[in-house]
């Protein structure tokens, strides 16, 4: 028997599978394939050099197949492999590299430019004409982002979310636990997904349970991270939510939650799989339990499940009473320190912690010192990953490819070649920075005004939060949410959700710069690169992030990254629905 969800027809209100694409218009009649080849060149009598047999070599014959073959597409399809696989060989053929190291281990790789770390003395050379452009009477960041650009975007979760017919909710099915893994914002993925599946399941959703993670080791509950009285508020017409288990249904499990069934649920699994597979446990047994819950729903769903994602996200998680004050006082101070440029300012997310250095394998200029660190890191927190048979680490080709945390010093060179100068007031939302006195001072040196959360709150107001990584992260998340101008160094969950957020709340544009970090490789590995040129390609850099603020969502891409078109609207649109209501 299954129970009543909240989709109309249940899995069949999904929208249906693409069709299979047709096939017409590709078989041509036998007549018609010699006169296409024959068209090439002007003529059969010149492509065939009167007759067949007159071909003098191989060469020519292997080119009027291969020219014959490209007018036909399965001829394209046959010989697509053997061009790609040969445009390879191509490319690896002009790439130096050693000898596999069949022990695993670190291999030189010379790649060319951009596999070296010279950042150091490419700043040693510019930093003459960044001083020289230092304290101008116009502030970049009063006119940083293009309006043009600007669509006029506008949150319209309520339209999204709202059931026409449906005054209240329907009895529930059930109880819905789960168990949300990670970090600040591995957690909110699960918060937020688990709501949207309580809502497809018409479920009741306990409020979710934080596993104290191995790397994170931050013991914080629900309530210490997030305002549990506004989230269950904020949800109450869309989704029953409770804090804890009823003590009935719980002396049925034995008081223990660990003995209700534990449903393995796939990463991305679709409306359709919840529906005909966890739906009817929930109605047979009452309560179930998915955990771990991280991943677990896909992108594509309904409208309004994807509207409850909208709602949790952006309007229902809204962080705790403690976190909010101190992060409050924190931007005001941010606000009051940029008074030069209207209260704005710039932050930097800076992904080079001791671990995240580790972990990338990337070689900087630290010699010796830093190998045996990075080597003493990496046995400690990955235990044997990084020396198996065959594994081959290549620092030159990670940098090459882009993959190689930015230092400090790299952030601070591009932010000074775009053209925010020393009068800039810059928040670094970071963790605790491998050698930090080295690597800071240089971009201290070009920001003065630089900042963190130790500089703007005081060690007595940041010590309930000292140890709790989750709480520090928030701090961070909301003074870089209010900034003019957000920098994402590395990727990963916090700029994904941060860069949503900041979508959701400047009218669809991200104000983020995402730098190319393949042509900054190439940069910085130019020691007698002159300022101009800098200069300009990190301009265009610039614009480019600029054009690209206002992405709207692909099939296949994150509303939590891109909440346009399914939480947002348009201006003129979200003025029509207005109206028509």
């Amino acid at each position: 028997m299954h129970g009543l969800s909240r989709l109309s027809n249940g899995a069949s209100s999904l929208s249906p599978p693409s069709s299979p694409r047709h096939r017409g218009g590709r078989v041509k009649s036998p007549s018609s394939a010699p006169a296409a080849v024959g068209g090439y060149g002007g003529g059969a009598g010149s492509f065939r050099g009167g007759g067949r047999g007159e071909l003098k070599n191989v060469v020519e014959r292997f080119g009027c197949f291969l020219i014959s073959a490209m007018y036909r597409r399965r001829g394209v399809l046959m010989f697509a492999p053997l061009l790609y696989i040969s445009g390879i060989l191509m490319y690896m053929g002009t790439m130096r590299f050693n000898a596999v190291d069949r022990s695993g281990g670190e291999v030189s790789d010379a790649v060319g430019p951009g596999s070296v770390y010279r950042s150091p003395q490419v700043f040693e050379k510019l930093w003459p004409f960044m001083e020289a452009e230092s304290n101008r009477s116009s502030n970049m960041l009063l006119n940083v982002w293009n309006p043009k650009l600007r669509q006029g975007w506008k949150p319209c979760i309520k339209q999204t979310v709202s059931q026409p017919g449906l005054l209240e909710l329907p009895p529930s099915n059930g109880y819905l636990i789960i168990e949300a893994n990670g970090g600040l914002n591995q957690q909110r993925l699960s918060i937020c997904d688990a709501v949207a599946v309580a809502g497809l399941l018409n479920a009741t959703l306990v409020i979710p349970i934080f596993h104290l993670n191995s790397v994170w080791r931050d013991s914080s509950k629900f309530g210490d991270i997030f305002d549990e009285d506004f989230f269950i508020y904020a949800l109450r017409n869309h989704v029953n939510i409770i804090r804890e288990l009823p003590e009935d249904v719980l002396r049925q499990f034995d008081n223990n939650i660990s003995n209700i069934v534990n449903l393995r649920v796939k990463a991305w699994s679709s409306p359709k799989y919840y529906l005909e597979r966890v739906l009817p446990k929930l109605v047979e047994l009452k309560a179930v339990r998915i955990a771990p819950f991280s991943n677990r729903l896909a992108h594509a769903v309904p409208p309004y499940i994807q509207g409850l994602r909208c709602l949790c996200n952006f309007e229902a998680l809204r962080f705790s009473g403690p976190i909010r004050m101190l992060a409050a006082k924190m931007v005001d101070q941010m606000v009051k320190t940029s008074s030069k440029s209207g209260g704005r300012y710039v932050s930097v997310h800076l992904r080079f912690e001791e671990d995240m250095v580790a972990f990338s394998c990337c070689k900087y200029d630290g010699g010796e010192e830093e190998k045996r660190d990075m080597d003493i890191v990496r046995e400690r927190s990955w235990r044997g990953k990084f020396r198996r048979r065959g594994r081959v680490i290549r620092p030159g080709a990670y940098r090459v490819d882009g993959k190689c945390p930015l230092t400090p010093l790299e952030v601070g060179m591009m932010l000074r070649g775009m053209g925010f100068d020393n009068t800039t007031s810059l928040y670094v939302a970071a963790g605790k920075i491998y050698k930090v006195e080295k690597h800071m001072a240089p971009l201290k040196q070009m920001f003065p005004g630089l900042e963190t959360k130790d500089t703007l709150a005081s060690p007595e107001e940041l010590a309930p939060f000292v140890g709790h990584s989750s709480r520090l992260a928030a701090l961070d998340y909301t003074v870089c949410l209010h900034s003019e101008v957000f920098v994402t160094t590395q990727g990963g969950n916090f700029p994904h959700f941060l860069v949503g957020h900041r979508r959701y709340f400047y009218e669809g544009h991200a104000k983020t710069i995402k730098p190319d970090k393949r042509k900054l490789a190439q940069l910085f590995d130019s020691p007698n690169i002159r300022w101009q040129d800098f200069r300009h390609q990190l301009h265009d850099m610039l614009r480019h992030n600029d054009v690209k603020g206002c992405e709207v969502r692909k099939p296949s891409s994150s509303l939590y990254m891109h909440p346009m078109p399914d939480c947002m609207c348009r201006r003129s649109e979200n003025s029509n629905a207005t109206r028509s209501a």
